[in-house]
Order: C-alpha cells, then structure tokens, then sequence
C-alpha cells in the first residue's frame, strides 16, 4: 500500500463510522431541475459524492465552489458531484443556486425522507461512495481545513477500482 493511500485511509477512519465503510450507500431516486428523477443506481461505476445542502445554510455558501471545482478536476476521472437540496420548496433553493454559481447535479428532496436515510445531522453533509456503490465516508459540516483531507479521499476512491 502506498504512504499516500494509506495516509488517505487514516484520515478517513477519522471522519467514518467503521461500520459505515463497508455498507451500501443508501438508494435514492430524487428530481433533478430538469424534472427527470436521477436514481443513485444510475451512477454505480463512477465515484460519487452525495452533498446534502439547503439555502440558509451558511457553510453551503463555502462548500459549493469547492464541490464545483472538484466537479471540474475531477469529472472525467468518474467523479460525479451530486447535491441533494432540502429546502420545502424549490424556489427556495433556486434563490440560492442564483446567487452560486455551479455546473454539478442539484437533485431536490423537499420531504427530507432522503436526508433521513443517510442520517444526516448537519448542513451540509457529504458522503463518498465508490464506483461499487458502497459508502466509504462521511462528512458533517465543512471548513476550509477539511478540504485537502476530502480530497485526498476523492483521489483514493477514483484511484482504486
């Protein structure tokens, strides 16, 4: 094992329950903007990063320029970015979306029944699941210091097939 995946690996048990790693990652199948239901099966084969956000979450503001750019370094690598908004309504979030910009998939869960599955309990919440479809990490909140250790795991998923 390389120093750089194994380091990946000790950073990652920090942030992951133990139990967490090895478990499917919950199924959804969510409306997207367009209004056609993207299902979390659809994407098995690329590694996907589940972002749940909502419009007045402050730390979303700092989140999605660094969910963006890891969109764009990262896409044609089998990366897919996918933020799931919580808002009750859709206007809510496409307030938010006007005011950040973003090129990845919004997919919209109103009732919060997704949220729910995954357990999330803060905004936003991230989850990493690789290209076999199990969950691999998961990440409450975002700071600016959690950056280079979400990315390092992003890399150890794609890297590994």
């Amino acid at each position: 094992m390389t120093r750089r995946i194994m380091m990946v690996l000790c950073c990652t048990a920090a942030l992951t329950a133990p139990a967490a790693r090895a478990a499917d990652a919950p199924a959804f199948a969510l409306a997207s903007a367009q209004g056609a239901a993207i299902s979390l099966d659809s994407l098995r084969g690329k590694v996907v990063l589940v972002d749940f956000w909502a419009s007045w979450c402050v730390p979303c503001l700092k989140s999605f320029p660094w969910l963006d750019e890891m969109q764009a370094k990262y896409g044609a690598k089998g990366l897919q970015v996918v933020g799931v908004n919580v808002d009750k309504t859709a206007a809510e979030a496409e307030r938010f979306l006007k005011r950040v910009p973003h090129a990845f998939t919004i997919l919209y869960d109103p009732s919060g029944d997704s949220a729910k599955t995954y357990g999330v309990k803060a905004m936003p919440s991230s989850y990493l699941i690789d290209r076999r479809g199990a969950l691999i990490l998961d990440h409450g909140g975002f700071r600016d210091t959690d950056k280079e250790t979400l990315e390092a795991a992003i890399l150890a998923a794609l890297e590994s097939k």
